[in-house]
């Protein structure tokens, strides 16, 4: 998840298309000049081949075999760039055509989601995107420059990841229960450090507060590599971040992870509860999930859609996933819109009653 390496608070500036027309028609002759006339005909002679079968047929020919583009709203090396990798390795097997990653990181991933929106249709391209960038982005910003729902098509959900609580060691506690009685007891260290305001673990963080009756105040850093290095050192007593950011610390013994937001515990880290288990009825989790322009043939997301899931049922993509800390997920297009549709209910009135601006 990149929504907590870069702000949701960046500004996109929009690049107006001017549209150039002739002010003054040109007058008309009676007589045409032999190398105007013959560059008319010609003209048309090229028009006309092109609207032949054979031309159109040669067009789309050339378009099919366009290497599609699974576009990534993060640099190099994040755990989307990781998932797009995977993937575009199994896809372009299937296909038969080649398929590259292509990163336009900026704005929080809503470069990204712009960039394919405008996709041209001999361009085939895929976003790649989570729910900063589809479900979080629309709702905080006036203008994101796209409509999730109007722009994009769900193709395929293909990983799912939990959020954790983590404290640093100078915080004595060792279960969540402990913790939120320490903090109800010590109001003024109330600080939920975040990898970035306006991301989901921010959000989270306030789901947790109002369950357990905790007033916090969010600390929003500018990635998780930050965050964490302050929870080590004690600047932070409490950090909400993906599990996969907060593990590594966790294994090492620096940091301990007291719960876990998905429903049931993960296999990356077996021995922490739930925040079910620990007391908090309150199940949340993240993905992500590739869309395609509204610009693309349904024919051709509908194969796209089937052949992601085929990838994702592949037994060595799940092995790859979870050797980098990724839980894999195969999930029809059905299953997907449901999923994302479940997601927004959820998480709008979160964000909504945040009052968040970015």
């Amino acid at each position: 998840l990149e929504c907590h390496d870069a702000r949701l608070t960046s500004i996109i500036t929009g690049h107006a298309t001017q549209e150039h027309t002739m002010s003054h028609p040109i007058p008309r002759t009676r007589h045409l000049a032999r190398r105007p006339l013959l560059a008319t005909a010609l003209g048309l002679a090229a028009t006309l081949m092109l609207g032949t079968p054979g031309a159109q047929a040669q067009s789309a020919s050339a378009a099919a075999d366009a290497p599609l583009r699974l576009v990534v709203g993060y640099p190099p090396g994040g755990s989307s760039d990781r998932v797009a990798r995977i993937v575009a390795d199994k896809l372009q097997a299937k296909l038969g055509s080649p398929v590259i990653v292509e990163n336009k990181a900026g704005a929080g991933g809503r470069l990204s989601a712009q960039y394919v929106k405008a996709a041209p249709a001999n361009q085939p391209a895929l976003l790649l995107a989570n729910p900063a960038v589809m479900v979080v982005a629309p709702l905080v910003f006036p203008d994101a420059g796209y409509d999730a729902e109007r722009d994009f098509r769900a193709v395929s959900h293909v990983n799912s990841y939990e959020f954790g609580v983590a404290v640093g060691s100078a915080v004595p506690v060792k279960e969540l229960p402990h913790l939120l009685a320490w903090l109800r007891a010590n109001p003024e260290k109330a600080n939920f450090g975040v990898p970035a305001t306006g991301s989901l673990p921010h959000f989270f963080g306030l789901m947790v507060g109002d369950a357990a009756q905790v007033r916090a105040e969010i600390v929003g850093y500018r990635g998780s590599a930050p965050l964490t290095t302050d929870l080590v050192g004690g600047q932070v007593p409490v950090a909400f971040d993906t599990l996969d950011s907060l593990l590594p610390q966790h294994d090492a013994g620096k940091v301990r992870i007291l719960a876990v937001s998905s429903a049931k515990r993960s296999p990356l880290a077996p021995n922490v509860p739930t925040f079910k288990e620990a007391g908090l009825d309150l199940v949340a989790t993240g993905w992500n999930t590739f869309f395609a322009p509204a610009s693309m043939p349904a024919a051709q997301v509908e194969r796209l859609s089937q052949l992601i899931h085929e990838v994702m049922k592949d037994p060595d993509t799940r092995r790859k996933f979870e050797a980098t800390k990724l839980e894999p997920v195969a999930a029809s297009r059905a299953q997907t819109e449901a999923t994302l549709k479940a997601y927004k209910a959820q998480w709008a009135p979160v964000v909504q009653r945040s009052g968040f601006k970015p």
